[in-house]
């Protein structure tokens, strides 16, 4: 599950939303995806390029995702991943997961990377170097990723929006999750090829880069238990680039680092087992958004602050919404602008949450 798309990523630096995408606020929430927005999903997932395995361009497969996102947010134990779309205008134009539990239906794979320090009896040289372990690691984990937004609204903060809805939705569903949450980063590519994969899963089995992400986004990735390398792998046997490319986290990926780091992820040595991009871990009440969500009850609307530099949240499960707006809160009661407020369907006396985009 790579969560760093190509060309239609929208991933800002850190720092306050561009308030100038925001010109028509009423026109933007973020939801739970629908049937109707399969063709949405598709547009996007045809722009996402190689290695976006949670949203293939494959109409029938989103469309069984969307259905188990909805048995998700239904309650049901499964595994896979509740879709929020971005929604402008009336329209999806991108969207983000958060898979509750990870390891469900299949198991998680991980590379772990360790080291090895040998010593010669003969003449005392020490030589140290990293290895490659498959690992299950991190199974029972929540995961954040499918972070994907039309290229036309680049530099809007859309983006940040999304990705910050995901750990919203955790934080109002908090009881649903475990301790830990995992954001798996596309891993670096040149022109489509992995050189990781190349040097590695590419002798295992018998396929390119392009046809292994094929399988794993359509039907999982149970053929690496099946044919994958149970030994532990030398990273010094390596070519020189694949080498290089082990945690290199994609060029486009970028930005999408830096707001995992902003919001309290880590390095903890792990690396997606086909094409080597890091995989960040932290504790879910860590996180700064978990840290910073507030609740409250809503009583009215007023017209106020126009920056709406916060995302204000309402309603559970299918019935999920927030969109960007102003708030003003005090002594568990919030005030909010007309528009969010109408957007949201509140009423007065309804709970919501919100935290600071």
């Amino acid at each position: 599950m790579l969560s760093a798309p190509v060309q239609p990523t929208l991933e800002s630096a850190p720092g306050r939303m561009e308030h100038r995408c925001m010109s028509e606020p009423d026109s933007i929430r973020i939801r739970p995806v629908r049937n109707d927005d399969v063709d949405a999903l598709l547009a996007l997932a045809r722009g996402s390029g190689p290695g976006f395995t949670n949203l293939p361009a494959d109409r029938d497969i989103l469309r069984e995702r969307i259905e188990r996102s909805d048995a998700l947010l239904a309650g049901e134990e499964l595994g896979g991943a509740i879709i929020l779309g971005l929604e402008v205008g009336g329209r999806v134009r991108g969207c983000g997961m958060v898979f509750p539990r990870i390891g469900v239906d299949w198991p998680f794979y991980s590379y772990r990377i360790s080291y090895t320090t040998q010593r010669s009896s003969i003449d005392g040289r020490m030589v140290r170097f990293p290895v490659l372990t498959l690992t299950n690691d991190l199974e029972d984990c929540a995961e954040v990723g499918g972070l994907i937004v039309d290229p036309t609204l680049r530099r809007g903060g859309y983006g940040r929006m999304i990705a910050r809805s995901r750990y919203l939705f955790i934080g109002c569903h908090r009881a649903d999750f475990g301790k830990r949450v995992i954001a798996d980063l596309r891993g670096w590519l040149d022109q489509g090829r992995s050189p990781f994969w190349d040097a590695v899963g590419g002798r295992f089995y018998a396929m390119n880069f392009a046809e292994a992400d094929h399988i794993n986004a359509t039907t999982g990735n149970q053929f690496i238990a099946d044919l994958g390398p149970r030994a532990p792998i030398y990273v010094n046997m390596l070519s020189e680039e694949a080498q290089q490319a082990i945690g290199r986290v994609h060029d486009d990926g970028r930005g999408a680092h830096a707001l995992l780091v902003e919001e309290g992820f880590r390095d903890d040595g792990y690396v997606d087992i086909f094409d080597a991009g890091p995989t960040m871990i932290a504790m879910i009440d860590d996180l700064k958004a978990i840290r910073t969500l507030h609740h409250a009850s809503y009583a009215g609307s007023r017209d106020g602050d126009p920056l709406h530099d916060h995302l204000i949240a309402h309603g559970k499960g299918a019935g999920f919404r927030c969109a960007p707006g102003s708030i003003e809160a005090a002594g568990g009661q919030a005030v909010t602008d007309p528009a969010s407020a109408a957007l949201l369907g509140l009423s007065e006396g309804d709970p919501i949450g919100y935290l600071a985009i």
